[in-house]
């Protein structure tokens, strides 16, 4: 899942992207509006982390002009105002979630994920797949009854094999969506953490390498 986190409280917005990032999930950070509207307006995030008073362009601007496109990404609004009507004007302008400060961060977790499902096609929180048994609320992994010791990154990076059933996964899509916006698309990255998959899933193998295109389960 790829999110985007914009907050101008730095100590905060770190501390949830590293939160969430501890959730096999990729992150990005802005501290300001006009920041988030140039990241969303070049990468596709499944959920968008807005505070409503950002800096610069305020948070309120930022959701109608995401709405405003169609875009698919979700939006969780975040502020200290908590009132009913405040609340009713942020999903009023188009926001999907409104959580109110200070939060619990296990209710954040919770509130992305369900976003995060209804970005895209809906499929089930647990994925089967050649006896491959993947928990994405859990973080937990087996094969034939087996448990898989993943780090953060082989479970994102097979989880999104598992969401394409079937389909061919080029390394490009890989990095979308497994890693944050520092990952260097001319690195061998992508295919050193597959590699690694490939051992720990063990045998019959079951991640092709599909020349000139990209990985297939």
């Amino acid at each position: 899942m790829r999110i985007l986190v914009a907050e101008d409280e730095r100590d905060l917005a770190d501390l949830v992207a590293m939160g969430l990032r501890r959730q096999a999930m990729a992150v990005d950070v802005v501290y300001d509006g006009a920041a988030a509207a140039e990241r969303l307006a070049v990468s596709d995030y499944d959920v968008l982390v807005l505070d409503r008073d950002l800096p610069g362009l305020h948070g309120d601007l930022v959701c109608r002009e995401l709405v405003a496109r169609g875009s698919r990404t979700r939006i969780l609004m975040m502020t200290a105002a908590s009132s009913v009507p405040e609340r009713v004007a942020g999903l009023g302008m188009g926001a999907d979630d409104y959580l109110p400060k200070p939060f619990d961060f296990t209710e954040l977790v919770a509130r992305v994920r369900a976003l995060g499902r209804r970005s895209r096609d809906q499929v089930p929180p647990v994925l089967t797949r050649h006896g491959i048994v993947l928990d994405t609320h859990r973080l937990q992994a087996s094969r034939d009854g087996r448990h898989l010791h993943l780090s953060l990154k082989e479970f994102a990076v097979l989880e999104v094999l598992m969401r394409a059933d079937g389909a061919v996964v080029s390394a490009e899509r890989l990095l979308e969506e497994a890693w944050d916006e520092n990952a260097d698309p001319f690195t061998t990255v992508v295919r050193v953490v597959v590699s690694r998959l490939r051992a720990k899933l063990g045998d019959p193998p079951c991640v092709q390498t599909v020349p000139g295109a990209g990985y297939l389960l």
